[in-house]
Parts: structure tokens; C-alpha cells; sequence
């Protein structure tokens, strides 16, 4: 069964509303629907917003029997040439919050036990790809900012993503993301930004999702031969 792992209700939201035959409940502390997604039976556990939770999903999709993860949501958009509502497929992602470099050299946003930085996502060619920055940090920095985009070369950035893909690749589970830009850095407050856009950013995923599912099934299928 492939499970969708998804930081906030809304958001789940978008994938619910596709679904059919569509019964909730809660599994391990978390919010799970289990139903059907253009034929196909699927699973949507609602993590919560940050890294832990979502790393604590992901391992409990996995444990389930995930035999793929797929994140869906928000993000916020990085180049100044980005618009709200434009979709990312996600390449890969960066923990950019996670810094060993002063014990290990290793460049910002390396995991221990690992040289590089970014954790791979598989990608279905539904959209523009790029590299998520994920972070437990909601804000404006400059700093950050100049560390996501200059340094490690992110296109948008969220608050779990990092967390799932380093779960998924622990346990060799493949994981597509898709993201909804909702706030585009240097284009007012992201704040300000994110709730005007948020309803729309959401409207735009819910009509998506099932096209790019269905390119997610195909793969997976192809894979399968």
C-alpha cells in the first residue's frame, strides 16, 4: 500500500477529497484515512507540522507496510522568480537546521554517518524538480536564506520533508513529494503571504493530485515488472 504522509489536516485534505470509500481513525497517535485513490487503496496519516512528527509517521507508514511514501503540501518558494501556486516535484532534500560541521568538516545539513547532504527523492516528472531545505523554523532570515539558496541551492523550502526522506532512505522505501508554493521569500512577510495564499495553494493541489498520482502509480507499476 503506498502511504501519504502529510503535515497538516489541510493539507490532507487535499488528498481525502480524492479518495473514496474514505474511513478515518487513529493508529499510534496519529490521524490515519484509509481508502481508495484513483483505484488504488492508499493511506493519508496526518503527522502534525514540524520534523519529529513527521519522521515518527513516516516510521509508522513504514512499519505498516509502506511500500512508498508520498508527501504533498505547502512550501515556501526560495528565486525571486517564483509565484505562489507554482508546483515542485522534490529531487531531494536538506535537513539545512542540522549543523555537525564543527566535529565532522562536513558541510551544513550532512546527516552523521553520511558525506552529503541531500537525501534523494524519486521523481515522476509531473513538474519542475528541485531540492527542498527542510528546517523546524518558520521565518524571514537572511541568514537562512542565503544558506538554502547560495550554499546548498533549494528552490523551496518546508518543515518536514528532510525528516521523512532521511526515514524512507534508513529503510529503503522509495518517496515522492509534491509541492505547492505558498510564499515566495523577498515578496513581503512570509507570514502575511502564506495565510493569504494558503487557500488557494490548496485548491490548486486538491484538482492535482490526481494526475500526479496516477504518474506515482505508473512508475511504481513499471518498477514492479
Amino acid at each position: 500500500m503506498i502511504y501519504f504522509v502529510i503535515a497538516m489536516e489541510c493539507e490532507a485534505r487535499t488528498v481525502i477529497d480524492n479518495m473514496k470509500d474514505a474511513a478515518a481513525g487513529r493508529e499510534h497517535g496519529f490521524d490515519v484515512v484509509r481508502g481508495t485513490l484513483c483505484g488504488t487503496p492508499v493511506a493519508v496519516v496526518t503527522s502534525g507540522v514540524g520534523k519529529v512528527p513527521a519522521a515518527a509517521a513516516a516510521q509508522m507508514a513504514v512499519e505498516a507496510g509502506a511500500e512508498a511514501v508520498v508527501n504533498v503540501g505547502v512550501a515556501g518558494g526560495l528565486p525571486s522568480g517564483m509565484k505562489p501556486g507554482d508546483f515542485f516535484e522534490a529531487d531531494a532534500a536538506i535537513q539545512y537546521d542540522f549543523d555537525l560541521s564543527a566535529l565532522t568538516g562536513m558541510p551544513v545539513g550532512t546527516l552523521n554517518g553520511r558525506t552529503d547532504p541531500r537525501l534523494p527523492l524519486d521523481t515522476v516528472g509531473h513538474c519542475a524538480a528541485c531540492t527542498v531545505a527542510t528546517g523546524d523554523r518558520f521565518n524571514d532570515s537572511p541568514e537562512d536564506h542565503a544558506l538554502i539558496t547560495d550554499t546548498m541551492k533549494c528552490g523551496v523550502r518546508d518543515m518536514e520533508l528532510g525528516a521523512v526522506a532521511q526515514i524512507c532512505e534508513r529503510n529503503s522505501v522509495p518517496l515522492y513529494s509534491l509541492k505547492c508554493v505558498s510564499d515566495v521569500y523577498g515578496s513581503g512577510a512570509t507570514t502575511s503571504q502564506f495565510e493569504e495564499n494558503l487557500s488557494m495553494c490548496l485548491k490548486r493541489l486538491t484538482a492535482e493530485i490526481p494526475a500526479y498520482f496516477e504518474k506515482v502509480k505508473a512508475k511504481r507499476s513499471r518498477k514492479d515488472v
